[in-house]
């Protein structure tokens, strides 16, 4: 094995010969691993439907493989070409077996999605997009170890940043342009021939072609036939599909979002014929008068929107969060009601929206806004999460005219939600609201409350919660769909699965010698795991404050990586504090998280909260990381002090669902006693004695 004379101890991989310097490598393959990362996220909740609700699944997968990647670049022989392998038959499996999700039976948290399962089973198909996550990312993770042997500690974690933040910005990019999947292929075809088919003997390099590229050309080809079907386009959340059908000689338009049916394009007055419901709004809010000003969350294809217009509405806001569901019923929908003159539309996050404006709404409607997706990053956040929380509808009220109303409907699948949403409007409204039930399986509801008791007409009172109705969700804990106040068996024995593979995989990959080696890292360990908390924390705060969209999540996530990056450049160019000030710093950061909730920034104007929300979250953040990096910069094996600190951040991940009980505000109290951990831990300098 071969020793890095720049750090003495440290063991590092052999040195392959490679027309890329390695700064540049390491950029390159850091980029890949961000890419990938996110890549595989977005591809597979699109044809998994699973992990439209699992999405830190996969993630938690990814730093599985990123740690075992950097841990076994000190002793790998061969590049990675088991990474690229793994990806061409993951694409190929789950386009061949793409699955949705049964919905039939009862849970104590429910899935939105569609009636019946296709596929493999979900015990079968999770595993299988976990291990290959795994494998998929340790590919380019172990090619960053690679480097990391060949530089300075910090000069390499510098150049990692670098290139995350490059991968970000490059899928961000691509979903801006709602870009096909075909071109995320194409990028990750490119980038691991760049990195994996150095100029060698004229065998070796066609040998190292045939085995990065053959894998590679079968994912693109999945990719290419997937990206030109005519029905196929892609939003920033989803794969969209949309179906021409007819019924009763009335066109219909179907939109499938990641292959889950999720609305549909009919007339406004054909709706309102067959399904009466979607026009009891108008009948119960305003008892017979003609709305003027109504704003419609989940305006979709337009035909909510449409059936507005037909009530008389004189102005309509119509919010979407999707641009390509908006755009297909500008261009689609029989009513054309977008193209109205009385209809403003505005891409954007419903609760945003409401926090942004001053105007005063006769009717403000939720119309059908479940997301079917969460917020990336985020284990149990979805889109609509927000819209639905006791402090969400106390916005709406603040919003209504005098004799207005607030609505909503949807198909609601168990009469406890119905309740709890009831429940909620009789919170924030301070009366009972008026609740029309639809009878059939799914329970399809119409919940409306007007501003005073005297601004709705109902046709029969509610009954009111039970003993069985939970509370109202909040700003904290905006789990609607969730009945318990427990973590989901579902969740817990997934967790599990997954920590128990955790430990299996480090301990093969590092031959025996991982957990030796990463032993005295425990504190990095830690930090890794807090770190993750700190960046969930700050991805729900800013969801909450800006709205859960992809753009404020994308901002989001390259903020953090810029207060690493900080904290990085800080600490190579000039003398910081001990560690114990910088610890003091990271607490002081957390108390102030703590005693400014976001509840209290939410009533301040956009410019001011945005600059107070920035310095909340990433104080802590900024501090954390000048912490890694004082103690990185002096470990003497880089690479498993490295993977240390990924494998805490896995475990992060795995604690975050503890804000199912305790709330987000929650995890800052679970991310100090890391931190505390973390400090225990740490290194007592030369000369104290250890107890």
């Amino acid at each position: 094995m071969a020793v890095d004379s720049s750090t003495p101890g440290q063991v590092s991989a052999p040195r392959w010969q490679h027309p890329l310097g390695v700064r540049t490598r390491l950029v390159a393959s850091s980029a890949l691993m961000l890419f990938v990362e996110l890549a595989l996220i977005r591809w597979t909740g699109s044809n998994v439907v699973h992990l439209s609700y699992f999405s830190n699944f996969v993630l938690l997968g990814s730093f599985l493989g990123i740690g075992i990647g950097i841990l076994r670049s000190g002793r790998a022989k061969r590049l990675p070409y088991y990474s690229p392998v793994m990806l061409g038959l993951l694409v190929a499996v789950i386009a061949w077996k793409p699955v949705t999700v049964d919905r039939g039976s009862s849970s104590s948290v429910i899935y939105f999605t569609s009636l019946n399962t296709t596929g493999p089973p979900v015990w079968v198909i999770l595993p299988i997009v976990f291990v290959a996550a795994a494998v998929v990312l340790a590919g380019p993770a172990e090619l960053v170890g690679r480097c990391f042997a060949e530089l300075p500690r910090l000069t390499a974690y510098r150049y990692d940043l670098i290139g995350s933040l490059l991968g970000i910005a490059a899928f961000t990019g691509l979903s801006f342009l709602g870009s096909p999947p075909i071109w995320w292929g194409v990028i990750v075809t490119l980038s691991f021939l760049a990195l994996m088919v150095p100029h060698q003997k004229a065998t070796a390099t066609a040998l190292s072609a045939a085995l990065v590229l053959t894998p590679l050309l079968v994912m693109v080809g999945v990719l290419f036939h997937e990206s030109t079907r005519p029905e196929n386009s892609w939003s920033p959340y989803y794969k969209v599909q949309t179906a021409d059908s007819e019924f009763q000689g009335v066109p219909l338009l179907t939109i499938i979002v990641n292959g889950v049916p999720h609305q549909q394009a009919i007339p406004a007055a054909s709706r309102l014929q067959w399904e009466p419901q979607y026009g009891m709004p108008y009948e119960r809010a305003v008892a017979g008068k003609q709305p003027g000003n109504v704003l419609i969350i989940g305006a979709g294809s337009g035909t909510d929107v449409a059936i507005a217009l037909s009530k008389g509405a004189k102005h309509v806001d119509a919010v979407e969060i999707d641009p390509r569901i908006r755009d297909i019923g500008r261009e689609r929908n029989p009513d054309k009601s977008y193209q109205d003159p009385r209809v403003t539309s505005h891409i954007d996050d419903g609760r945003a929206f409401l926090s942004r404006t001053d105007k005063k709404y006769d009717l403000i409607l939720l119309a059908l806004p479940d997301s079917l997706t969460l917020v990336n990053g985020a284990s149990s956040l979805r889109l609509e999460s927000y819209l639905f929380t006791q402090q969400a509808f106390e916005s709406a009220r603040d919003h209504l005219a005098p004799g207005g109303a607030f609505a909503m409907y949807n198909y609601y699948r168990e009469t406890w939600l119905i309740d709890r949403l009831a429940s909620t409007a009789q919170a924030a409204f301070g009366h009972k609201p008026c609740v029309d039930k639809v009878g059939d399986d799914l329970q399809q509801a119409v919940v409306t409350v007007g501003l005073t008791e005297a601004d709705q007409s109902c046709g029969s009172t509610w009954a009111g919660a039970t003993s069985t109705t939970p509370p109202p969700a909040t700003d904290n804990r905006p789990f609607l769909y969730l009945f318990t106040d427990r973590i989901p068996s579902l969740y817990l024995i997934t967790l599990g699965l997954i920590l128990v593979a955790g430990v299996i995989g480090v301990g093969i990959a590092g031959g025996g010698s991982s957990y030796r080696r990463m032993r005295p890292y425990a504190d990095l360990f830690l930090l890794g795991a807090g770190f993750m908390l700190l960046e969930t924390k700050s991805i729900t705060g800013f969801a909450l404050l800006f709205g859960t969209t992809w753009v404020v999540n994308a901002i989001v996530f390259a903020g953090v990586l810029l207060a690493v990056l900080a904290a990085v450049e800080v600490t190579r160019r000039f003398k910081t504090p001990p560690l114990k000030v910088m610890y003091v710093v990271l607490f002081g950061g957390l108390l102030l998280s703590w005693l400014f909730p976001d509840s209290w920034l939410l009533s301040m104007p956009v410019g001011p909260r945005a600059l107070v929300a920035v310095l909340i979250a990433f104080l802590p953040i900024f501090a954390a990381n000048v912490i890694f990096a004082k103690r990185f910069t002096d470990t003497a094996d880089g690479t498993a002090s490295f993977g240390a600190n990924l494998l805490g951040a896995m475990l992060g991940g795995c604690l975050e669902y503890a804000a199912l009980i305790i709330g987000f505000d929650g995890l800052l109290i679970v991310a100090a006693l890391l931190y505390a951990g973390a400090f225990l831990l740490s290194p007592k300098p030369a000369g104290v004695l250890r107890t």
